[in-house]
């Protein structure tokens, strides 16, 4: 007499705990809320054109907002990247415009510029010990200033080719996909691998959950808090080469404000303003939600006005849920 010993079936469930715990997690269904929520007030919305431009929009914003990320994961903030992603693009092509340098040095000029005013905020706040509110709120007018000094307040045009690249377009099925926008979820990704499966991704964690702590385990915080600024000045040169290859000009007006948008995209994105929580991924998705809303909101005829004032309220909603996790982890 022979015995069954067919190997036993374990049923598989996923952890619906620790994927709601995540996070992205709910910035993710809100963005899909959304979606949803637009493609039954607008025929026009999931079309492949709408949703094409919707990125274009956002991959300036989301550039800048991953650069803010890294500060803000260090209970950092960083007011001033706006304008210096403006005086970025006003060096690279002026630079570039007026045969100064070679277009790709001009555009290495501006990056490395944007980079520098990072690396000065980053001294400020490690060295010198300044709040990196007062310090960045500084540096915002220090860097709208010489936007407007060095461009005479004048819109740089005819830049070459290689500024405005980035802006060009490939086909994707019946859509058109910029060059820029494959670059901006490039680096979302890159920066997802290095937060979560690098050492410089678990100190910079480990920073803004407690820097006493990570200092005392060996962390060399200060050169790890220094380069988190200048790796976000560098952000902000490439967000600054988006918007002119973008726009096609060297506009001192333009992104003055996008420090704004790019906060708003971190804490829509579920970064604790309080350091030490987030993921990259879910600033990209963040940026999403401002422009899915805003662009959904104007398919359906609403004033700008108001949807500035959804996006506040967005805002103050995402907070206010952060406040509220954090007080029932810390019980």
């Amino acid at each position: 007499m022979t015995t069954s010993t067919a190997p036993r079936t374990i049923p598989v469930t996923p952890n619906w705990r620790a994927v709601t715990a995540h996070p992205t997690a709910g910035p993710l269904v809100a963005l899909l809320v959304a979606c949803v929520f637009f493609a039954f007030q607008s025929d026009q919305f999931l079309s492949g054109g709408n949703l094409s431009l919707v990125v274009q929009q956002v991959m300036v914003v989301g550039t800048l907002a991953l650069g803010q990320t890294l500060i803000i994961l260090t209970a950092g903030i960083d007011l001033s990247c706006g304008a210096v992603m403006a005086f970025g693009t006003i060096v690279m092509a002026k630079l570039a415009a007026e045969g100064t340098l070679p277009p790709l040095v001009a555009i290495g000029a501006g990056i490395g510029v944007c980079a520098l005013f990072g690396l000065v905020n980053g001294a400020l706040v490690t060295l010198v010990k300044l709040p990196p509110f007062i310090v960045t709120l500084g540096m915002l007018n220090v860097a709208f200033a010489l936007t407007h000094i060095y461009s005479d307040e004048q819109t740089i045009t005819d830049l070459p080719a290689a500024l405005t690249g980035l802006g060009e377009t490939f086909p994707l099925g019946r859509t058109d996909i910029t060059y820029g926008s494959v670059l901006t979820i490039v680096l979302f990704l890159a920066f997802a691998y290095m937060l979560s499966q690098t050492a410089w991704g678990k100190h910079t964690y480990a920073l803004g959950n407690s820097p006493d702590v990570a200092r005392l385990t060996g962390i060399r915080t200060t050169r790890l808090q220094l380069g988190i600024y200048a790796t976000a000045g560098l952000i902000y040169g490439i967000a600054a080469l988006l918007l002119v290859s973008r726009t096609g000009v060297g506009d001192p007006k333009a992104g003055q404000t996008d420090n704004l948008d790019a906060i708003t995209a971190v804490v829509l994105g579920g970064t604790s303003l309080f350091g030490g929580r987030g993921a990259v991924l879910g600033t990209l998705v963040g940026a999403l939600i401002v422009g899915v809303f805003r662009n959904g909101l104007q398919l359906m005829g609403v004033g700008s006005i108001y949807q500035t004032l959804i996006t506040g309220a967005l805002v103050i909603l995402a907070v206010t849920v952060d406040q509220i996790s954090r007080r029932k982890a810390s019980r």
